[in-house]
């Protein structure tokens, strides 16, 4: 009893009850301080981390635009190549027509020209040249309102104007030879309404002219020939007659060689005229 009466005892045995006490708090706080940092571990660890969902997505953007770059670029291989046949089939219609085809771009140059425009032009290259190099003066048949050379239709076609189908042209190649052209010329438009060019078809009409002029000359000789048989006959008409009622042996000597004169000569127009027609077939068919 002594022993608790003494404050010393007191003193110590309330000290040990402090640091008991607090040793005990000091547990119940370290212990819950350590389950709250173990569950916010565990909530850390079950959250997705902000940087990953961003890069699966990124990711999958990324494979998507690979995707439609490659349908693309497919779509744009396939169209080019349309477009390539499509020019091979046009550029192989346009080598096989026999009138031939130049189309002037804008700028006055030839863009695209067939071989029969080669040919009939007498170039062996048209590509880049203007329509004053090609055509030079080249004149155009009189007609009112229409211009008076190939240039300057071209030139007319090329600011829209819609000329006449059908010029007739005079035209001379580089080697001198004169030939007759039947010239139309289109101006070609954008969908905008823009002129894009002019398309210019060209037929080379001599040999129709000229089998047109022999025919013609033909029809004349042809006029002259029933005129010089007409006369031949009514000529020899009237020996035979004067020769029926003639008595004279003489006279009848003489009618009977001038029947047999105007006959000869008659052979021979129709000889030469026969010949001639000959020649002529001969040539057209050529």
């Amino acid at each position: 009893m002594k022993v608790l009466s003494n404050p010393m005892v007191m003193r110590v045995v309330f000290a040990l009850f402090v640091s008991g006490f607090v040793c005990v708090v000091g547990v119940v706080l370290v212990r819950r301080l350590r389950r709250m940092f173990t569950e916010a571990g565990s909530l850390d660890d079950a959250r997705p981390e902000p940087e990953q969902f961003p890069m699966h997505a990124y990711n999958a953007v990324i494979q998507q635009l690979k995707q439609q770059k490659y349908e693309l670029a497919t779509a744009q291989q396939a169209e080019r190549r349309r477009a390539k046949a499509s020019e091979n089939i046009s550029a192989a219609v346009l080598s096989r027509l026999p009138s031939g085809v130049m189309f002037f771009a804008a700028n006055g140059l030839v863009r695209q020209a067939n071989t029969a425009a080669r040919q009939i032009l007498g170039f062996a290259s048209l590509a880049g040249m203007s329509a004053h190099e090609i055509f030079r003066e080249a004149t155009l048949a009189p007609a009112e309102g229409l211009p008076s050379t190939l240039t300057e239709a071209i030139q007319a076609a090329l600011h829209g104007e819609v000329l006449a189908r059908g010029l007739h042209a005079h035209y001379a190649t580089p080697a001198g030879e004169h030939r007759i052209l039947d010239v139309t010329m289109t101006p070609v438009f954008a969908p905008a309404g823009d002129t894009l060019g002019a398309a210019c078809l060209i037929n080379d009409k001599t040999e129709m002219v000229e089998i047109q002029q022999q025919q013609e000359l033909h029809g004349e000789v042809s006029a002259e020939m029933a005129l010089a048989l007409r006369t031949s006959v009514a000529t020899i008409s009237g020996y035979a007659q004067q020769l029926a009622t003639g008595r004279n042996p003489e006279q009848t000597q003489q009618l009977a060689e001038d029947i047999i004169l105007e006959a000869a000569q008659l052979d021979h127009r129709i000889g030469g005229f026969l010949t001639g027609a000959r020649e002529a077939s001969r040539a057209a068919e050529a």
